[in-house]
């Protein structure tokens, strides 16, 4: 049964400090499906909201830009399977999203996962567990569906089943990321891939806060976290961020202008927070376009959270924390 959005990410983001783990932009890929005649598989992990163009055509029939089977599955179900993007995750919940799918959405849909130390996984393979029961979809429309609790094991590849064909435009699977417990050497314990998660943010108009955290420094303008432009003074932006695990000793520190070459902001300032309070990590620093901006910091120190806070507002490609 879905539930409200905000209760879902209320629960998965902040409660259980999950992401979407199956995601392109995290590094999750499509490995193989059942069938995808009228629209491919690898549109189900695809960053962007779905789109509609009611004029195009292709051979198969109407574009659709989401996945979508044949008619007249003589099977229970169709299916696609997924491998996460990060090494390993506990799963919450899922987003269905059949957005434009009206008359030919997918009915119902489940997911299994299946922890796999290689590539190489069955459809059949008797090893899959169901991690998110039987629900019902309606036609174009987003769908959460959660879990009463985190699950107890660690998966690494998940298979969404459609009952028993159809269409869906996107597929957003939540899991909880266990960062290395005690890392050899330093390591960026905001990435997503370590089990960062961004919680919280004051605005995120232009690009998604959890933008941040991805690995690599981007494309475009389009992945990373951009707020409005302010017209009041003394305004400020910022997001908060938990690490994947408390640090024992803070690094370095990296704020990432990568792209923003006229709406970079004009000052930023990172602290952070833990067991024994608040600290500035970065103090009140000038910041410019299309740059990595690198801050030493060489503390010992317990932080869970940090905060970025933009001065007034602007653009940043990624927020690194660096540390043990």
């Amino acid at each position: 049964m879905s539930i409200d959005s905000e209760k879902f990410y209320q629960r998965v983001v902040r409660d259980w400090y999950c992401v979407d783990v199956t995601g392109a932009k995290l590094g999750g890929k499509v490995l193989g499906c059942s069938d995808e005649w009228f629209a491919a598989a690898e549109n189900l992990i695809c960053p962007g909201e779905p789109i509609r163009d009611k004029t195009r055509f292709t051979y198969a029939g109407a574009w659709y830009d989401g996945w979508e089977t044949r008619r007249h599955n003589d099977k229970p179900y169709d299916w696609v399977i997924i491998r996460m993007g990060p090494i390993a995750a506990r799963i919450a919940g899922c987003e269905v999203d059949t957005a434009f799918f009206d008359g030919n959405h997918a009915p119902a849909i489940s997911v299994d996962a299946i922890y796999s130390d290689s590539d190489n996984v069955k459809e059949d393979d008797g090893k899959w567990q169901e991690v998110i029961s039987r629900n019902d979809c309606g036609p174009s429309r987003k769908q959460f569906f959660i879990r009463d609790q985190l699950t107890s094991d660690k998966f690494t590849h998940i298979k969404l089943k459609m009952y028993p064909d159809g269409g869906i435009a996107r597929l957003r699977l939540f899991g909880r990321v266990e960062p290395p417990l005690e890392p050899e050497s330093s390591i960026d314990l905001a990435s997503s891939l370590n089990g960062g998660v961004a919680i919280d943010r004051s605005d995120q108009h232009f690009g998604s806060a959890d933008n941040l955290l991805l690995p690599g420094r981007g494309k475009d303008m389009s992945d990373g976290w951009e707020t409005k432009r302010s017209r009041v003074k003394g305004h400020t932006d910022w997001v908060i961020v938990q690490l994947g695990k408390r640090s024992q000793k803070i690094d370095t520190i990296v704020v990432d202008t990568a792209h923003f070459r006229g709406n970079f902001p004009q000052f930023v300032r990172v602290e952070g927070s833990g067991p024994s309070g608040s600290l500035e990590l970065v103090s009140l620093t000038k910041t410019g376009p299309d740059r990595e901006h690198k801050f030493d910091i060489g503390k010992d120190c317990l932080i869970d959270t940090v905060k970025l806070t933009l001065i007034p507002d602007g653009g940043v490609k990624r927020l690194r924390v660096f540390g043990l």
